[in-house]
This record gives structure tokens, C-alpha cells and sequence, in this order.
């Protein structure tokens, strides 16, 4: 990356909701260490990356794009968590998901894999490889929407397409950090077969 301003890596790093994940994210590393990493270890962090590519590609296109539900309080969260966000694209406020969000979200795809493995060492392994993958979201998204230049193509492509979803049309490119995932469910267009869309930057007003 260059830095064209100090204070841009310090609004990344020094954002609560980023240090309190973070937190979180040393939290289960001190437990996993001390409960003794095994061979097993690299491949359920491997699957929590995954997990989670799935999930932010799955949330984005079904959760935060859904149709502007009619409860005012629904209505107020959807538009923090992401109609927001569409409307100022580069306010600073809105580029991190909230805490009161991601914490709970780990939480609850780590306790479904508890259930499923019955091994705390292999779920904070798989919370591990979520936390991975979700600060890797967070900064390829934080990259899109700030004066940031990616020093490689696939960095400098992974920003334009993310840029064409807030600018051109927001039924297409959804996997912020995953663009393999779009190739899978069709999602990822080339630019010139698609139409601008008139709801790109108002997301409360789709049909």
C-alpha cells in the first residue's frame, strides 16, 4: 500500500470495533495455546476461513441487501449494518461492521460448530480462522472506500469490483474479500454487461 496519510492506518488499527475483535482474537489464541494446538489445528482454521468466506459473501447478498422490512426497528438496523453504508460509501462511521454484530456472529457460528465437533479445541481453532478471515474482510473493505492503492492487480481488481457495487449496481459483486464466491453464484459480472443501477446508493428504495 502507499500512504498518502498517516492518520489512515491509524483510523484501521485504533477503531474500537476492530481492538475489541482483536481482543477477542488474542483471547482465543491464549486458550487454544494453552489447551495445546494438535495436527488437526491448521485444518479447522482453514475451515473457519471458508466458513467465513461463505458467510460474508451470504450475508451481504441475503441479509444486508434484503427489501426494506416494514418494523421500525428491523428497519433502523438493516440501515446501520448496511442501507447506510450504500448512501455514504466512504463515511467512516459506517465502513466497520458493528460490534454489537460480529461478536454475536462468531459466537453463534462457533457454538454451531461445537455442537457439530463436541471439541473446544477444534471450535476455537475454527473461531480462530473465522477472526482470520473477518480482519481480512475488514481491511480489503476498509481499502475499497479509502485513499489506499493496492500494490498488486488482484488488490487493484478486488477494489474496482467492490467499487462498482456502491457505484454501478449493487446486485452484483458482493464478496468484498471473496470474488471466488460471486464466480460461484453468478454474481460476478463484467462491467460492460451490466446496467448502472438506479438504487445503487439507496438500497430502502428497492422493489
Amino acid at each position: 500500500m502507499i500512504l498518502k496519510n498517516k492518520g489512515i492506518y491509524r483510523d484501521f488499527f485504533l477503531h474500537l470495533d476492530i481492538m475489541i475483535m482483536a481482543g477477542i482474537f488474542l483471547a482465543v489464541l491464549a486458550f487454544l495455546f494453552t489447551m495445546g494446538p494438535d495436527a488437526f489445528t491448521p485444518l479447522f482454521i482453514v475451515l473457519g476461513i471458508v466458513t467465513y468466506m461463505f458467510s460474508e459473501y451470504l450475508t451481504h447478498r441475503f441479509v444486508f441487501h434484503i427489501k426494506a422490512p416494514k418494523n421500525s426497528i428491523l428497519l433502523k438496523l438493516i440501515k446501520r449494518l448496511h442501507y447506510d453504508h450504500h448512501k455514504k460509501p466512504n463515511d467512516l462511521k459506517l465502513l466497520f461492521l458493528p460490534i454489537w454484530y460480529s461478536a454475536p456472529s462468531l459466537f453463534a457460528l462457533s457454538l454451531i460448530f461445537y455442537f457439530i465437533s463436541d471439541s473446544m479445541q477444534a471450535t476455537l481453532s475454527f473461531s480462530a480462522g473465522i477472526l482470520i478471515m473477518f480482519f481480512v474482510y475488514e481491511w480489503k473493505h476498509y481499502v475499497a472506500h479509502r485513499p489506499l492503492k493496492p500494490n498488486t492487480k488482484f488488490g487493484k481488481w478486488l477494489k474496482k469490483t467492490h467499487v462498482l457495487h456502491h457505484y454501478k449496481n449493487e446486485n452484483y459483486w458482493y464478496g468484498v474479500s471473496t470474488p471466488f464466491v460471486d464466480a460461484l453464484f453468478g454474481t460476478l459480472k463484467d462491467e460492460k454487461e451490466v446496467d448502472s443501477s438506479e438504487t445503487v446508493k439507496d438500497l430502502e428504495k428497492r422493489a
